[in-house]
């Protein structure tokens, strides 16, 4: 049950309904996280430019894997849905979106990110000096850790932020975790 009201972007108003019709603009539609997000009009273009300032420096398909890392590790069946199908979107296959929810990749340099991305999420931030060398090893620049590290951040905040607003899935909904596929298999 949603326990924070998604606001209807057919009658939003003010700085809501200018944020929402911005989202709407870029990708055809608002997403419940963003209509949800809307309750506090600050809060979602926070997010927006958050984001927004994030698309330049890792290709859409590492944003999106991060994501979907980010996701399995905290549980959050609607980042999951949404960055599968997300992911889909910007060129990742079905078996690229699964790996990725576990946080492994078939391209090495994106899988030393994921593997940072996962030890940064499960060690709150105190990753060993041994992490940090494999992403820098595999050739991840100062500035790309950072944004690796900006991307776990965006996405915690909306794992967490679905999971306390009960958050409706309005993406096609994917079998959640990918630990109970594996135990029924």
């Amino acid at each position: 049950m949603q326990r924070i009201t998604a606001i209807n972007h057919e009658s939003a108003e003010g700085k809501a309904k200018e944020l929402l019709d911005v989202v709407k603009e870029k990708i055809g539609f608002a997403p419940n996280l963003m209509k949800t997000l809307a309750s506090s009009p600050a809060v979602l273009e926070a997010y927006l430019n958050f984001s927004g300032s994030l698309g330049t420096t890792l290709t859409a398909k590492l944003r999106e894997q991060i994501a979907l890392t980010t996701a399995e590790i905290n549980g959050c069946h609607y980042c999951a849905s949404a960055h599968s199908a997300i992911g889909k979107m910007v060129g990742l296959d079905e078996h690229s979106i699964e790996d990725a929810r576990r946080a492994s990749s078939h391209d090495k340099k994106a899988d030393a990110a994921l593997k940072f991305a996962s030890a940064l999420i499960v060690s709150r931030g105190k990753v060993s000096p041994a992490d940090f060398q494999a992403v820098t090893a595999a050739g991840f620049t100062e500035m790309e850790i950072t944004e690796i590290v900006a991307n776990v951040a965006l996405n915690i905040f909306t794992n967490y932020f679905n999971e306390v607003a009960g958050t409706v899935v309005d993406f096609p909904t994917i079998e959640f975790p990918l630990a109970s596929r594996a135990a029924s298999a």
